[in-house]
């Protein structure tokens, strides 16, 4: 099953459809970094991020870590596998496993040694040319039915963010923000982002 999963995955670089569960995750042993959405198989890039993605991504990290010491929640960067169980926690029940940018947890009941089990309370995704089908379309639609009340979608090619925050179970988009605009959280209270400094050093 692992032969024939690595071969579809080749042929076809950007899904591959399967009934596929967190146990079968475990059991590849895979040069590609995959995540798995309701049971389909996505391959991620094979090549390293690009500098401006792991700049961003690693300077927001930096931020929220600075924010949140000496409080409950706990901000953890990719690759940091989430689970994200519909009816049971079995690692044969569960169908997507998927590893944000950045994910902030605030239940500390979710966490353990292989990662967050359920819904964390903030994901961040940064944009790569590669990667926006799946964090725009496959990745929102899970993040939204599972549950996750603030869901941030960081642009470096535009140098915009958008936040979705959950609301009766649909997310609700802000207006697209960029320089001049500071991001406040409703999960993270008092945390604030100055987007004017944060996009401040790509070059």
């Amino acid at each position: 099953m692992e032969k024939d999963l690595k071969n579809s995955i080749v042929k076809e670089p950007d899904i591959t459809y399967g009934n596929y569960t967190y146990a079968d995750y475990l059991s590849w042993d895979m040069e590609e970094m995959v995540e798995l959405i309701k049971g389909r198989v996505f391959k991620k890039a094979a090549a390293a991020p690009k500098r401006i993605h792991q700049w961003l991504a690693g300077n927001l990290h930096t931020e929220l870590n600075l924010f949140l010491k000496g409080k409950k929640c706990q901000a953890y960067i990719a690759p940091f596998d989430v689970r994200l169980p519909v009816k049971s926690k079995r690692d044969d029940k569960i169908y997507t496993v998927v590893q944000p940018d950045i994910c902030v947890v605030c239940d500390p009941v979710k966490l353990d040694d292989r990662g967050c089990i359920g819904a964390p309370d903030l994901v961040v995704e940064v944009l790569s040319p590669g990667n926006k089908q799946l964090e725009l379309q496959h990745k929102f639609e899970v993040y939204e039915s599972s549950g996750i009340k603030e869901y941030w979608i960081v642009d470096p090619e535009s140098q915009t963010l958008l936040v979705y925050t959950l609301k009766d179970g649909k997310y609700q988009a802000s207006r697209l923000m960029t320089y001049g605009d500071k991001v406040k959280s409703s999960v993270l209270k008092g945390f604030e982002l100055d987007l004017g400094e944060f996009f401040a050093d790509i070059t």
